[in-house]
């Protein structure tokens, strides 16, 4: 899967360890200038998480790279009638450049080439970047919220229909 709104962008499947591994780097960068606290040097925190994920049944990791460079990926995996995305995320210099959104319409592609007809994913309740981009891509909140038990955070529900 190569495609993508930005001419510079390439968007690739990847199950290496280094994509893991860039990936993980990502997610901890962008969480952490999100909550502003220090960046970590590396996203080792974060691997067991991504690992954890990408043993669902149907998981991909997608990876956006851009001049030799990993700037975001997603994470997502079929269930029977949608498709949900666990991670999506962007390194902090390029936020506002189009990736999480270019790497939103390649998910939303790879879902409708399986018969999925919608995409769901949990946000952080008060992460205002991220539900802009997300309503912008045409989610929509839901009432339906959680209490993430290890950032302690309240997360939302979001739902696009795609068919």
């Amino acid at each position: 899967m190569v495609n993508c709104l930005d001419d510079e962008l390439q968007l690739v499947l990847s199950l290496e360890p280094d994509g893991i591994n860039e990936a993980a780097l990502i997610w901890a960068r962008a969480t952490a200038v999100r909550d502003q606290r220090p960046e970590p040097l590396t996203g080792e925190e974060k691997i067991l998480g991504i690992q954890r994920r990408l043993q669902l049944e149907g998981a991909k990791l997608l990876v956006a790279n851009r001049e030799d460079s990993c700037v975001g990926f997603a994470l997502f995996a079929p269930h029977e009638e949608s498709l949900e995305i666990f991670y999506l995320a962007a390194t902090p210099e390029v936020w506002g450049s189009g990736v999480a959104s270019s790497l939103l319409v390649a998910v939303e592609e790879y879902a409708k080439s399986i018969g999925r007809a919608a995409l769901e994913l949990w946000v952080i309740d008060d992460n205002s970047r991220a539900l802009a981009v997300y309503e912008g891509s045409g989610f929509v909140g839901t009432e339906q919220v959680k209490h993430d038990q290890l950032s302690g955070q309240i997360e939302r529900r979001m739902l696009k229909e795609i068919c």
